[in-house]
């Protein structure tokens, strides 16, 4: 089994592996700090990361691991470690205490360890016994057999600082660490490896954003006759919400069951469990655990009902209470919405990414069309919400911006990036390629698997007279030929697909991406052992060129297919149409401008925490958004976005690269709309290619029957103009062609 790697993985793995090799060849016990976003994939990119280190080893080094975690979080590692090595035919071993042979940690065996177990003197695996197993004469043993320790320390932020893990950690004295978190405390740290916030949302591996009480604005109470107490109106506004996701997710041909979690407060003593209480409520609304709907995730035995199969996309359970217990580790992608109630000690919380991070995953490892399906959703009832520092200011959404109603559909035709991967690998995209390319070349026929038996030739009888002489060869009565075994077959296999991947990087996952390839194209199923018989023909003599040529081939088609994707630009497949809702973050603010089709509209921040900002919008912008605001012929306008099909765009034509354009503003007035983009000094000189494509553009759409009308726009003494020339020029001495743009008539 071939797992795909988002770029984002490949490159920190890669790039992990290449750091730690440098600290081995170091002096003393070093420390790295792996960094990864909640969702990122952390437990995964680790186990490929280790099978790497590994792999090909030709400096001698030998290494026994040790993986320590909180909570249960070190089974569920050990449980994602072992299953992804058996997929995929992987030697390393995952092991817990009690499985180890002979009391100490073989070669390329984890011993997972739960923080808990090892914290204290008197825990069982630590102190002193009389059969002198526990972990510090496991761990004498296996340095003594020459093996280098390497400490995992999952979710380290919450261990690694203490005292008593300092001492662990100096007892242990592993020649390499790495602390894994999304929140790492940075402490006598050697090397770091962070993986983007934004890579990771680009990838669509997480949800965009995360949006808390959305619309609780516009809600009106009725006094007189809502007896609703604050949770109700939280819980059943997050009800309507998972509804509405669920017909959204349908409409997308997504079997995806949106999962709703409700977070428990803290019982207290004296006062009647919440629990029960939201469960009544919940009955009130038809989920109860006996239909199925409901299910509970709490501490006792008697409180773990309908957990079964949860984590799958298409399971039947569409709302989940569970306590604190959960918020590290626990992994269901499809859980979208989190309602948190009131605690009884407290009016606010300090929202951690461990508790959102339970709702920040796509189910589908892909962002949907429907944008309100790639947002979380947080309902509560706390007063107030301070946001931890680990989750950056721009994730948590605190303002909404909404479309006016009496917004009318003007169904713009729009076009965004295709998305591609890079040319420096190979992506699942070859296989089909090789597949082509073995029947254009009529690799079935040319190929025998009627060949000589692949051989080892061993020197027999050799003799060297002169060690200092040079010799062309060594004198021998001949050679023993003994057939290939499985792993030197698998050995040689290995190095043929590397050595014929240029101009290709000789990637682990390239190489096996051409491997599999050539088991596909043989329809060869491994349950079958027809894995060996294809090596061996493959290294044979007689078919080594047409397989080479077939490789070749199949490279040429991918760099071709390759290339197309990286310049292509795509329709959007619905007419376009100003979002209804925009979610801004805490890097945002409030400005009153009436005539934004978004009300309120709100301008980004750039600088930290909240005294100092300044506006990101261009003093041109607000220039131009100021006269939008005085000219009555105009009945609103869009500050358009940058990014993705959610904004406006059109193609042109950069460097000999189809781009797209994302256009500063769309305005609306009576009878027609204007596409503008400010532009001054340097920046109206630099913008032929996306002038001329806005142009071109314009008298396409104008043709179908549309009414637009626009082009780059500056502020020439204090006269606003703009051109729309199919052929673009801008001498800032002579602007004869640049019409004055009046928008108060």
């Amino acid at each position: 089994m071939i797992f795909e790697f988002k770029n984002y993985q490949e490159n920190s793995i890669v790039k992990l592996k290449r750091e730690i090799d440098e600290l081995l060849d170091a002096d003393g016990n070093k420390v790295c700090i792996f960094k990864a976003p909640t969702g990122s994939g952390k437990t995964l990119m680790m186990a490929e990361f280790l099978k790497r280190l590994i792999d090909s080893r030709i400096d001698g080094k030998k290494f026994s691991f040790v993986w320590i975690a909180v909570n249960k979080l070190h089974d569920q590692s050990r449980n994602n470690l072992r299953k992804y090595y058996d997929q995929n035919g992987v030697g390393i071993k995952c092991s817990y205490f009690e499985d180890l042979d002979d009391r100490r940690i073989s070669e390329n065996e984890i011993l997972f360890l739960n923080w808990a177990s090892i914290n204290k003197k008197d825990n069982l695996y630590v102190r002193a016994n009389e059969r002198d197993n526990n972990l510090t004469s496991i761990i004498a043993r296996t340095k003594d057999e020459g093996r280098m320790i390497f400490l995992v320390i999952d979710e380290s932020h919450h261990t690694a600082n203490s005292e008593k893990s300092r001492e662990l950690i100096q007892d242990i004295g592993p020649k390499i660490t790495i602390e894994v978190s999304a929140t790492p405390q940075l402490n006598n740290v050697n090397r770091i490896v962070e993986v983007e916030l934004k890579d990771v949302k680009d990838e669509e591996m997480i949800k965009k954003e995360i949006v808390i009480n959305p619309g609780f604005e516009h809600y009106i109470i009725d006094k007189k006759k809502s007896d609703k107490s604050a949770d109700e109106l939280v819980l059943e506004s997050a009800l309507k919400k998972r509804i509405e996701l669920r017909k959204k997710l349908e409409a997308e041909d997504s079997g995806v069951n949106p999962l709703l979690l409700i977070q428990l407060p803290d019982a207290m003593q004296g006062v009647s469990d919440k629990k029960d209480e939201i469960i009544a409520l919940l009955k009130k609304f038809g989920y109860t655990t006996e239909n199925g709907r409901l299910a509970i995730y709490l501490s006792d035995k008697d409180n773990k009902i309908n957990l079964a199969n949860i984590e799958k996309n298409e399971n039947e359970v569409e709302i989940m209470i569970f306590k604190q217990a959960i918020s590290l580790g626990w992994d269901c992608p499809r859980a979208t919405i989190l309602v948190l109630f009131r605690q009884w000690h407290e009016e606010n919380i300090t929202f951690s990414i461990q508790t959102l991070g339970r709702i920040m995953r796509m189910p589908e490892q892909k962002h949907y069309t429907d944008q309100d399906l790639n947002v979380g959703y947080v309902f509560t009832s706390l007063q107030d919400i301070n946001v931890a520092e680990d989750l950056s200011r721009d994730y948590i959404t605190t303002f909404t911006g909404f479309r006016i109603k009496n917004y009318k559909n003007i169904d713009l035709l729009s076009y965004h990036s295709k998305r591609f991967r890079e040319e420096t690998r190979l992506s699942s995209d070859f296989t089909p390629l090789f597949i082509e390319a073995g029947k254009k070349l009529k690799l079935k026929e040319k190929f025998s698997f009627k060949h000589s038996i692949l051989k080892t030739s061993l020197i027999a009888s050799g003799r060297i007279v002169d060690a200092d002489k040079e010799a062309k060869s060594i004198e021998r009565k001949g050679t023993l030929d003994i057939p290939k075994n499985e792993v030197e077959l698998q050995n040689a296999f290995d190095m043929f697909a590397r050595n014929n991947l240029a101009p290709f990087e000789p990637e682990q996952r390239s190489i096996s991406r051409i491997k599999s390839s050539i088991y596909s194209f043989f329809e060869a199923s491994r349950d079958e052992d027809e894995w060996p018989k294809i090596q061996a023909a493959v290294l044979a003599e007689e078919n080594h060129q047409i397989m080479i040529d077939t490789i070749n081939l199949a490279k040429e088609l991918y760099q071709e297919e390759v290339g197309k994707g990286k310049n292509e630009i795509v329709k959007n497949e619905e007419p376009w149409n100003v979002p209804k809702v925009i979610n801004y973050t805490l890097s945002f603010a409030k400005k009153d401008y009436k005539k934004s089709v978004i009300q309120p509209y709100y301008t980004k921040k750039s600088g930290i925490g909240t005294v100092n900002l300044s506006e990101e919008d261009s003093d041109l912008e607000v220039d131009f958004i100021e006269y939008l605001e005085k000219t009555k012929t105009v009945e609103w306008w869009f500050k358009n976005g940058t990014k993705d099909g959610s904004y406006f765009a059109v193609p042109h034509i950069e460097h000999g690269i189809e781009k797209p354009f994302y256009v500063d503003f769309i305005v609306m007035q009576k009878g027609r709309i204007g596409l503008f983009d400010t532009k001054g000094g340097l920046t109206a000189e630099t913008a032929k290619s996306r002038a001329e494509g806005l142009a071109k553009y314009i008298v396409e759409q104008n043709k179908k029957g549309k009414r637009l009308y626009g082009g780059i726009v500056l502020k020439e003494k204090n006269s606003w103009r703009y051109n729309d020339e199919l052929k673009y020029e801008y001498n800032p001495n002579d602007l004869k062609v640049w019409k004055f743009l009046n928008l108060a008539n």
